[in-house]
């Protein structure tokens, strides 16, 4: 928490002992009546400000675009509020979120994804393995018709399922070797081709 969040939360919290303590004093007589009212105000205050600092990063978060577009041959994406980078490819025509992952080999997307795809789960044979943080698993070898980032578009890129749960698919290297040059700076990841 910065210096400015923790003042404005020492103030809001200050205001709330004030109001709380001139509510009190107004209606001593009724003391049962009185902590019934105050704890409705406090669960009201506290709701009010979880929505404004919740829409403070709602609103944040959707101001940064996703990606930018320069030069026709560059993209600019800036980094999430998680600290990863997130892209949207079209594949065969299905747009899919990726998290950029430059520690996996391949482009690999979860079962969901692969569907979304046009890809028949029921067709793959899982005979591939990878190794990830949580153990092997197993994988199925695939080539997307197409895949389009921006302006750009490859055909017949390889690619592999993940059998195992996965929440995201990965953008891995076998994609990202596709750009001429990869650079991270200032919180964003530049694509060149």
């Amino acid at each position: 928490m910065g210096e400015t969040d923790t003042m404005q939360l020492v103030y809001l919290c200050v205001l709330g002992a004030v109001l709380a303590g001139w509510f009190f004093l107004q209606s001593r007589e009724n003391l049962n009546r009185s902590l019934q009212y105050m704890a409705v105000w406090a669960m009201i205050f506290v709701g009010g400000a979880a929505a404004v600092g919740l829409w403070q990063d709602i609103s944040r978060d959707a101001a940064r675009p996703q990606m930018v577009l320069t030069d026709g041959d560059r993209i600019v994406v800036p980094r999430a509020r998680d600290s990863h980078y997130y892209l949207t490819l079209d594949i065969n025509d299905a747009p899919i979120r990726f998290v950029v992952d430059t520690g996996a080999t391949d482009l690999v997307l979860t079962r969901a994804d692969a569907r979304l795809a046009g890809i028949d789960l029921e067709t793959l044979n899982f005979h591939g393995t990878a190794n990830t943080a949580n153990g092997a698993v197993r994988t199925a070898f695939v080539r997307l018709e197409e895949v389009t980032l921006g302006p750009v578009t490859d055909r017949n890129v390889p690619a592999v399922v993940n059998e195992g749960d996965m929440r995201q698919s990965l953008l891995g290297m076998g994609y990202l070797q596709r750009w001429g040059r990869i650079e991270i700076a200032n919180d964003e990841l530049i694509l060149t081709r």
